[in-house]
């Protein structure tokens, strides 16, 4: 069986935006608000984490706007297509892990 394998420039831009999910933007770092962590996105965001379900990332969006959360670098990062890997920035700012 042949293995596929991606262009290049297209597994640098892959690595890069894993890189972006699991760093965000140093230069702008966030700083979550102790009233976004409510049940809801302290349940969604541990789902997340432990089934590695990114594809829940724009529900767990709404459950922080729902929250106060206006922080675009945040609602923005959940909302976009990734591609999406664990140590994702938000799910670690979320859950407190370094």
């Amino acid at each position: 069986m042949r293995r596929t394998q991606a262009h290049p420039s297209q597994a640098r831009a892959l690595e890069s935006q894993s890189l972006r999910c699991i760093f965000g933007n140093p230069f702008r770092p966030a700083v979550a608000n102790p009233a976004w962590f409510t049940s809801t996105v302290l349940a969604l965001a541990t789902g997340i984490y432990e089934d590695r379900a990114f594809d829940r990332l724009p529900i767990l969006a709404d459950a922080l706007q729902d929250a106060g959360c206006e922080n675009a670098d945040i609602l923005n990062h959940c909302r976009s297509d990734g591609p999406h890997v664990r140590g994702c920035w938000v799910i670690d700012l979320l859950l407190g892990k370094s």
